[in-house]
């Protein structure tokens, strides 16, 4: 997909927009820089709504997922307008007070009342975003012409009969009763003979899967939270404490502590929260004159710092370098559990800029030295054949594992053939069968599977084999196994009576979406093909 659209600053002053990315036509109307302008301030406003930020404070909106947030409103508007959709000005006031509601932008104004001034919204977070009222109210108006044409075209969805959701309800909802055998590659892993030749061809075949990516090695201080809670609880006591929590429980309530059953166990967390976040500050102004100290030294006015200097300002100091193993920035380090802006700042650093500014963690603050940038690279087998002879193991016991379950679908299916149950012709076979508790296409979890299969495995099982016939053999990550449903058991009809029209109104919304998305699919595919995002989707097919 192309790139999206970029502004020349902030807001959104006229020609701040890359016309690459603006054109083509919707329902025969052309898209124009006027136009675009004002659909992104509506994706921006619903952004908002939607996630309490504007889209560039989010990390995963990408300027290629603005700009088909973009095209995709202006089409549904446009197809609105040709279907005579009307928003009366009393829909908009209703709206507007709905939206002023919302529980997050109460907070965020710290209003106790039920709505946040309009006032103070325009003047607070639509004027610094150089947005309006005007834009506001379109915003409003346009939003319900499309909740409009969500209803219009997912209404055929809506058709349920009573029947039919009911049919529904059995197939999520009625239990299997089934038995299962596991063919899990732990149990032959002590069959497997270690072969130094065998291992070493091994690594050949599958060298690429070792290659190590791109890492770095650095080293840290952290001035950790707990050396000063101490002193931070003396300090708020001969303060406000009491004040402060009591203030923060009237302003969030239970909010504030989810978990807490009384006030006064909301209040005791509030409490430690609060003692947290002054030591964090305490913790914070240690670590910057302990930086400053680092930055400062030079041997002729314009030496950068290195990390030596990070190590020996820290003795000096009486404090404790650590240095952790090499890591990936996928995975940051495994020798401590790192907030995800110390792996992002370790490897912003670089050798003309190897000391970071100090960062703040849930531990504690932490001032990082880069040590050493290491490229990606594939390791000899000398230095992983530990690793590379366990990854061998488990490889051959797990193709042991398949082959003893592929063997015993044949023998199962002889012996149930002749009249056996399935638990006799496994116990004849050798293999112990397990019995699964009742579950359903709905269960979320089976917690006696652990890790030998995922839960969609055995429900696709179930659902897809006779009853009383063995499946074929299903592969897992491990092995695999082979199930037999014994039964389906009766539905509980008086749950399901209690059931039945709640399920209904969410299979009705269920299926209303899932027309609505038809129809929009079928349209965007067509509609969107001559502008910049219709060209761009084509090209990466």
């Amino acid at each position: 997909m192309a790139a999206g659209p970029t502004r020349s600053g902030s807001g959104y002053g006229s020609g701040g927009y890359n016309t690459n990315v603006i054109g083509g036509d919707i329902y025969g109307q052309k898209v124009t820089p006027d136009r675009y302008q004002e659909m992104q301030k509506e994706v921006d406003l619903n952004f908002l709504f939607e996630y309490g930020n504007w889209p560039e404070k989010n990390p995963n909106m990408t300027p290629a997922m603005l700009q088909e947030q973009i095209y995709l409103r202006m089409m549904m508007l446009q197809k609105a307008k040709e279907l005579g959709v009307h928003v009366s000005d009393e829909q908009v006031a209703q709206e507007t007070v709905r939206q002023l509601s919302s529980p997050g932008l109460l907070r965020a104004f710290d209003v106790h009342g039920d709505t946040v001034p309009f006032d103070g919204f325009v003047t607070q977070v639509l004027k610094p975003q150089g947005l309006t009222a005007v834009d506001f109210q379109n915003y409003i108006r346009d939003q319900l012409a499309i909740q409009q044409l969500q209803q219009l075209f997912g209404l055929f969805g809506e058709l349920i009969t009573p029947q039919e959701a009911m049919t529904e309800y059995v197939r999520q909802n009625q239990e299997f009763s089934a038995q299962i055998v596991f063919f899990s590659a732990s149990n032959y892993v002590n069959q497997v003979t270690v072969n130094p030749q065998a291992v070493g061809e091994f690594y050949t075949n599958y060298m690429a899967d070792y290659r190590y990516p791109d890492r770095v090695q650095v080293s840290y201080v952290l001035f950790s939270v707990t050396n000063y809670l101490a002193d931070a609880e003396k300090t708020l006591v001969k303060s406000n404490l009491d004040q402060q929590v009591n203030a923060l429980f009237n302003k969030y309530g239970s909010q504030a502590a989810p978990d807490a059953k009384t006030p006064d166990e909301a209040k005791a967390v509030i409490r430690k929260a609060v003692i947290r976040q002054e030591a964090l500050g305490d913790a914070n102004k240690d670590a910057d004159v302990f930086a400053q100290a680092v930055f400062n030294v030079s041997n002729n006015g314009n030496k950068a710092p290195s990390p030596a200097d990070l190590i020996s300002i820290a003795h000096q100091k009486g404090l404790t370098v650590q240095t952790p193993q090499p890591f990936s920035g996928q995975y940051g380090p495994q020798d401590f559990e790192a907030p995800s802006t110390f792996t992002r700042t370790a490897f912003e650093l670089s050798p003309d800029s190897p000391i970071s500014e100090p960062l703040m963690g849930p531990q504690g603050v932490f001032v990082i030295a880069l040590d050493q940038q290491l490229p990606s690279e594939i390791p000899p087998l000398s230095e992983i054949r530990p690793q590379v002879a366990r990854d061998y193991v488990l490889r051959v016991a797990t193709l042991q594992a398949i082959r003893a379950g592929t063997n015993f679908v044949r023998s199962v299916n002889v012996e149930m053939a002749s009249g056996k149950s399935f638990a006799a012709a496994a116990v004849a076979d050798g293999v112990q069968p397990e019995m699964l508790p009742p579950f359903a296409l709905s269960t979320q979890e089976i917690p006696e599977l652990g890790d030998r299969a995922k839960i969609n495995q055995i429900k696709q099982a179930a659902f897809s084999t006779p009853v009383g016939v063995p499946s074929g053999f299903v592969q897992t990550d491990e092995g695999g196994f082979v199930l037999c449903v014994q039964s389906r058991l009766p539905i509980d009809q008086s749950k399901m009576t209690a059931d039945l029209r709640e399920f209904t109104a969410q299979l009705r919304e269920q299926r209303a979406q899932a027309a609505f998305n038809s129809w929009y699919l079928r349209e965007a595919n067509r509609e969107l093909r001559t502008t910049p995002l219709g060209k761009s989707m084509s090209a990466t097919k």
